[in-house]
């Protein structure tokens, strides 16, 4: 069996295991698993820019944000429909990672950490100053009337998952066609030799540019998604704290697999909502889980099954 077909039959059975489980699962973790699959899905489009092309963001909640901001205020608002409103979203997280991307991209390493950092923080701060609009720290409840895609009720739990479900199979079809294909070779020579692939004749800037853009929209989607599934848009999903979530799902799933996302954001999902009733420190199991995983396993769980075991996997 080749490796393409391979992955597609390993990741054919992932999308059928998930639904499965939308059918055997209690209610309470039926509920986690809906989230967790549309916070994969931000982990996803993350992992284009840090797991694949190298570069580290720490401003990542702004596109999630703008996805949900975009989403959620249209209908607050304008009284958009939800299918209109879900696109206002994507429209705005592509808008504002093309002119993030144009600007931040003229710096490299730390200093690209520290800009995308700065325009995070100035997005939360845009949430608060309009304050009006958003409600600000409150943030503001989607009614549910709203809550409805092509005459499904997606604040019922089971359209909820499904629907979940329903976009990280679509994420997941795209990542695994964006990796395979020559632009995401090209990323991946970026990553591992910048220099060279400048040598070779590749437009680093524009490859670039075309990761950050996609990055972007798939996690402002992801945002957009969130704020309908749930029935929530806060202030609280633009802080430094949303940015950080996503670098850890994927260093804990593995940086540069197309399922790390996924496995990183249900452990950790599951370590701080378990932790978080014994102790109000609970992110410090979080930082020990980091810790172990440098010692034990660099490249996160699913990198080193990739590296030991399975190295076919995207």
């Amino acid at each position: 069996m080749s490796d393409i077909r391979k992955s597609l039959v390993l990741h054919g059975g992932l999308i059928a295991l998930l639904l499965l489980l939308g059918f055997v699962l209690p209610a309470y973790h039926h509920g986690n698993l809906a989230r967790v699959m549309v916070l994969a899905v931000y982990a996803m489009g993350y992992n284009v820019l840090f797991g694949y092309t190298g570069l580290l963001s720490l401003g990542h909640a702004m596109f999630f944000a703008a996805g949900m901001y975009g989403m959620g205020l249209t209908i607050q608002h304008l009284g958009f429909s939800a299918e209109a409103a879900l696109l206002s979203g994507v429209v705005a997280a592509f808008l504002l990672s093309t002119v993030v991307g144009l600007l931040a991209l003229r710096t490299t390493g730390v200093a690209f950490m520290i800009v995308t950092l700065m325009f995070a923080q100035t997005g939360y701060l845009v949430v608060l100053y309009f304050g009006e609009w958003t409600r600000g720290d409150e943030g503001f409840v989607i009614q549910k009337a709203s809550r409805v895609i092509a005459g499904i009720d997606v604040s019922d739990p089971a359209n909820r998952y499904l629907t979940a479900l329903a976009l990280f199979a679509v994420c997941l079809w795209i990542i695994l066609k964006l990796v395979q294909a020559p632009f995401g070779k090209v990323l991946i020579a970026i990553r591992e030799n910048e220099d060279r692939a400048r040598m070779l004749g590749y437009d680093i800037f524009r490859h670039k540019l075309v990761a950050v853009i996609v990055s972007g929209t798939i996690s402002g989607t992801a945002g957009a998604f969130y704020g309908l599934l749930f029935g929530y848009a806060g202030a609280s999903f633009a802080t430094v704290q949303y940015s950080i979530f996503p670098l850890l799902w994927v260093l804990l799933g593995g940086a540069g697999t197309v399922t790390g996302p996924l496995v990183g954001a249900l452990f950790m999902f599951y370590l701080i909502d378990i932790t978080s009733g014994l102790t109000s420190a609970y992110m410090l199991f979080a930082g020990v889980a980091l810790v172990l995983l440098t010692l034990f396993a660099r490249q996160g769980l699913v990198g080193e099954i990739r590296r030991r075991f399975a190295p076919w996997l995207p």
